[in-house]
């Protein structure tokens, strides 16, 4: 599969994170775009933590983007505990389920793990973290 663009946003914030991704396998359903995205964010967190910074430090140009998003920082990692693979995609299989977050392709919303898929490169695939208020319901 090409690289797709998935975007990342909470509810109540203007802030969109995109990320580019290049998805190997087959992804039929949600549950399969899910684990092959919990996959290459776990190697890729998993890799960051491998890497050895001798001496931080941020040039104009990273403190100049930082600066747009409101936060300027090195982007280290203070924990060292590596992410293990299964139970990240358990989690995130889980918080679909809990409607933590839904999911939509091309404006339309996919409601279950099993429901097929069409992607195209040319998909719009959007992330969407609910917010929960907080006190009791009854």
């Amino acid at each position: 599969m090409d690289e797709l663009e998935i975007q990342l946003k909470r509810l109540g914030k203007k802030k969109i994170l995109r990320q580019k991704v290049n998805l190997t396998g087959n992804i039929k359903t949600l549950e399969d775009l899910i684990i092959q995205l919990v996959r290459h964010n776990v190697n890729s967190f998993n890799k960051e933590i491998e890497t050895n910074k001798v001496l931080s430090f941020l040039s104009p140009s990273e403190i100049q983007n930082q600066s747009i998003t409101g936060k300027i920082g090195f982007g280290e990692i203070e924990n060292k505990t590596k992410a293990n693979i299964n139970s990240s995609i358990e989690n995130a299989l889980q918080a679909f389920e809990d409607g933590i977050f839904v999911v939509f392709i091309d404006d339309d919303e996919v409601k279950t793990l099993k429901e097929p898929l069409a992607i195209k490169v040319s998909s719009s695939i959007t992330f969407i973290r609910m917010t929960f208020l907080t006190g009791t319901y009854w």
